[in-house]
């Protein structure tokens, strides 16, 4: 983007181009495929006698992509507090430059600074990426972090936070060129010229937001890492620079003296706290303080699994040289979600056919060939007439569809699966679901927000043949929407509706506190079946994550199959 024509501008955009395409472009092996350009970022206007004009800067944006042969590989910059003695590496790849132009630092002070952090060298570039692939592959990293977004304390600071632990960090690596800069000066001007000049060179080195990476490596490993970033040419960047504590705080030491000591969740308090305050305005404050005020539970044990059933066991196995049953995979305009969805009824030993609702309003085709459905989530009607009323109202209001779901209903030998959109369709269509009339409605999110998390759920004791077996596990998993408040009719529904899953935190226990429940449904409530098991709604997406790789955290050794894939096969187990 860039003001063509204005002063200056276009050899700027001129010797931009010539950068990114001939020099940087070949030097990494990438290619810009496609490109959208806006050329008129200037404008003028007169105010009385007064003319004035903004020109926006030059920029340039490329997202990247590329193949991934295995996402199980990623690395996050969560520190691993499980791998025993384990060292902080800086990678930094300014090699001791640290320009603070354009950085954070700089514009909380009012500034942008003089010299902006640039790309010197792209063979070092080249290099850190085609090392840490090798070292990944080797199982040297357990955990990453870019330093270019932020700097060095706030790259540290949020591995920290994410791993919920403290670290120790050395400035004597940092600054020790200050040491050298001018050793006759600090000579005659004393200690205290060089004492200011360390805390300079420390702040550079901290807040500057060059191109680099922090590692956490076993400490054991790190001849084999070095090894590897000097075969690749990036050895003399890297430095080991800390390690964690067992205090819980983020410290800073040179010579082995703090000079800097703060508990990571007062930190992690003011890190939230810009957060906090956009969300008290935006969104229902109370929920906007009880995420806040998460922050303050140090022993927070965070997710994980535990489960009454062996998830690599098929308990589907014996069935699927049998017929496969058909099961309709329901969709409606808007819908997402269905080839998930397809897939985990197909691994459970299902056939499952696409059925469009204009098919079924058309009478192309009918529910009555199908053992069971599933309503689909995502955005039917795009929500406009209220979450699922619009799609339950185009079965309500058409007597040939209407007429399909009541025949399906009445039959003793279907079941019904609603997800998300599909839990607030099948809700609305309660009256014609024998054993459902004490499910609530789904309104909107107690938070006021659409919610895409990653949570902790329990199963429930129910009769859901979607859970049979699992009653008292509790794992993670992925939501998806806005308007998932379970609302009651009255206290008696409440009291009568068969709950199969309900929102937990992370010590196990049914909770309304948000973030671990996202929509505020009363007594965590996000699942429920009828009394014959064979009709369940759920607001979560276990289709989502029915393969461990789906996951965007599993525990270490989780095989192919997620605690997800049970609930697909109980429901082929059961109806035989």
């Amino acid at each position: 983007m860039a003001a063509a024509g204005y002063p200056g501008e276009d050899a700027a955009l001129f010797d931009t181009v010539r950068a990114v395409s001939m020099e940087l472009c070949p030097a990494l092996g990438v290619a810009i495929p496609v490109g959208k350009d806006s050329l008129s970022m200037r404008t003028a206007w007169s105010e009385g006698s007064a003319q004035k004009e903004v020109v926006s800067p030059l920029s340039l944006i490329v997202t990247a992509f590329a193949p991934v042969t295995d996402a199980r590989g990623t690395l996050t910059p969560q520190l691993r507090t499980d791998a025993g003695d384990t060292e902080l590496l800086l990678v930094d790849l300014g090699r001791g430059r640290n320009r603070l132009g354009g950085s954070i630092l700089a514009q909380v002070h009012g500034g942008f600074g003089s010299e902006a952090p640039d790309l010197d060298d792209p063979a070092l570039l080249a290099g850190l990426f085609r090392a840490v692939q090798h070292l990944a592959a080797e199982g040297l990293v357990l955990a990453y972090h870019d330093r270019s977004d932020g700097g060095l304390f706030a790259t540290l600071a949020e591995m920290a936070f994410a791993g919920h632990c403290g670290i120790t960090v050395s400035l004597d690596v940092l600054a020790s060129d200050a040491w050298t800069e001018d050793v006759d000066g600090f000579k005659r001007n004393g200690e205290e010229q060089l004492a200011g000049r360390v805390k300079e060179k420390a702040i550079e080195a901290l807040f500057a937001e060059e191109l680099g990476a922090v590692l956490q490596i076993r400490a054991a490993d790190r001849q084999k890492v070095m090894d590897v970033l000097r075969a690749e040419g990036v050895h003399a960047c890297a430095n080991p620079i800390g390690f964690l504590n067992g205090r819980d705080e983020i410290r800073f030491t040179r010579n082995a003296r703090p000079v800097f000591s703060e508990k990571r969740v007062d930190l992690q308090r003011a890190w939230s706290e810009t957060t906090w305050r956009m969300q008290t305005l935006r969104d229902n404050p109370d929920c906007a303080q009880q995420e806040y005020d998460r922050v303050l539970d140090a022993a927070d044990p965070g997710l994980s699994v535990q489960l009454t059933y062996d998830p690599g066991e098929d308990i589907a196995a014996p069935f699927l040289n049998l017929a496969r049953p058909r099961v309709a995979i329901l969709r409606e305009q808007g819908v997402n979600g269905p080839v998930e969805m397809a897939a985990a009824f197909h691994r459970a030993g299902f056939a499952a056919v696409d059925v469009h609702m204009s098919d079924i309003i058309a009478g192309r085709t009918d529910l009555a060939g199908f053992a069971g459905f599933v309503a689909c989530g995502g955005f039917s009607y795009g929500d406009v007439l209220g979450a699922g009323q619009g799609w339950a109202k185009s079965i309500l209001f058409n007597q040939r569809a209407r007429e399909s779901f009541a025949d399906f209903f009445s039959r003793a030998d279907t079941f019904a699966l609603g997800v998300c959109n599909g839990c607030q369709m099948m809700s609305a269509l309660k009256d014609m679901i024998p054993g459902a009339r004490h499910w609530p409605a789904f309104l909107r999110n107690r938070s006021e927000q659409f919610e895409a998390r990653f949570v902790q759920v329990e199963i429930t004791p129910s009769p859901s043949i979607f859970f049979d077996g699992m009653a008292g596990s509790r794992m993670p998993i992925a939501t998806a929407h806005g308007e998932g408040y379970a609302a009651f009719a009255s206290p008696a529904d409440r009291q009568a509706a068969l709950v199969a899953m309900r929102f937990v935190d992370h010590r196990g226990a049914p909770t309304e506190v948000y973030p671990h429940n996202p929509n505020g449904s009363p007594q965590g409530i996000t699942g429920l079946t009828t009394a014959d098991g064979r009709y369940t709604v759920l607001m979560p997406h276990p289709e989502r994550v029915f393969r461990s790789v789906q996951m965007s955290w599993s525990p270490q050794g989780a095989g192919e199959d997620s605690p997800w894939m049970r609930m697909f096969r109980s429901c082929r187990r059961r109806i035989g």
